[in-house]
């Protein structure tokens, strides 16, 4: 059975280097409301200091309560600060690595009054942008044994590392599944695994189903989920499907191959269009492609092993098409 969630800010105010604000920006309780509106969705997404602080906890937690919401995962928000500007778990400056660990204890503690499984890190900000300016034996290491210092104090939680190839930084030091798995692996620690933005995987030009099975053959190492589509030099968050049709069919198929039962969690940045409205898309795409494997699931099987291209084609356009 799918579980449905989606990041809050999604339905928040968006904007870029070209426009301050396409839209209002509402509250969060006023997102949670709007959230509610959608189909299918269960879960949330809360991202640390945007969203959730420690001033605002309570009445979060009581929010998401009376709207029968689950809190996901808590995103801390180790990109938007300018005093993560250089980096913050590989930070060059000690006193800013530091700042960033005590800064996750405060979300790990968050979460734990939330009941939140999943902390969710997306270090954008660790990375580089030019030649000869990371010393990256130094600040790879910072970075593991930051992730590994937090984990070790929160065994009760998981901490899932979100890779993305680029942006903010030109080059992040989680830049895709393999790189991030070598970090979860170099911890030695269990509750330290990945999570898979599927438009982050097109960007750095991964098929994202392979990176499931990488994940699966890691030590179940695929702790959580988000979900978006681009044209795979951008992070573009668009509506799921919108590009990569065929592509999240197979993305789905081998989800339950390899027994991932976690969230299937919305990630967009609808510049322009309804938020309800194009959250709602992808969750209607996703629910359509489960409808069309439902029956189909064990000729998709036979299709892969037995790897005839044209013969796929054949199959794949007839189950879309017909």
């Amino acid at each position: 059975m799918r579980k449905y969630s989606a990041i809050l800010g999604n339905l928040g105010n968006t904007k870029d280097r070209f426009c301050g604000g396409y839209k209002n920006n509402p509250s969060s309780i006023e997102m949670l409301k709007n959230a509610s509106r959608i189909e299918g969705i269960k879960g949330i997404e809360l991202v640390g200091t945007w969203d959730i602080r420690k001033d605002n906890a309570a009445e979060i937690k009581k929010a998401l309560d009376k709207l029968d919401f689950e809190c996901v995962s808590i995103i801390p928000d180790l990109f938007a600060d300018r005093l993560w500007g250089n980096g913050s778990l590989s930070a060059k400056e000690k006193a800013v690595r530091e700042k960033a660990v005590e800064y996750l204890r405060e979300m790990c503690g968050i979460a734990l009054e939330l009941n939140c499984s999943i902390i969710n890190i997306w270090p954008g900000q660790d990375g580089y942008d030019y030649p000869l300016q990371g010393y990256y034996l130094d600040e790879r290491k910072y970075l593991t044994e930051n992730i590994a210092l937090i984990a070790s104090e929160y065994p009760q939680l998981k901490f899932a590392l979100e890779y993305k190839a680029k942006e903010p930084r030109t080059h992040s030091y989680l830049a895709r599944m393999s790189d991030t798995l070598l970090v979860c692996l170099q911890t030695g620690l269990d509750n330290v695994g990945v999570t898979i933005d599927t438009g982050h995987a097109f960007l750095g030009g991964e098929n994202v189903s392979e990176s499931v099975v990488l994940a699966k053959q890691a030590g179940n190492k695929l702790f959580h989920m988000h979900f978006n589509d681009n044209f795979r030099s951008w992070d573009d968050d668009m509506i799921v499907g919108s590009v990569h049709t065929i592509e999240y069919i197979e993305l789905l198929f081998w989800l339950d191959e390899c027994g991932y039962d976690g969230w299937l969690s919305m990630d967009q940045y609808p510049y322009r269009e309804d938020a309800v409205g194009a959250i709602s898309e992808s969750v209607n795409w996703l629910k359509a492609f489960d409808k069309l494997l439902t029956n189909k699931r064990q000729r998709i099987k036979e299709c892969i092993l037995k790897g005839n291209a044209v013969e796929t084609s054949r199959f794949v356009r007839k189950l879309i098409c017909n």
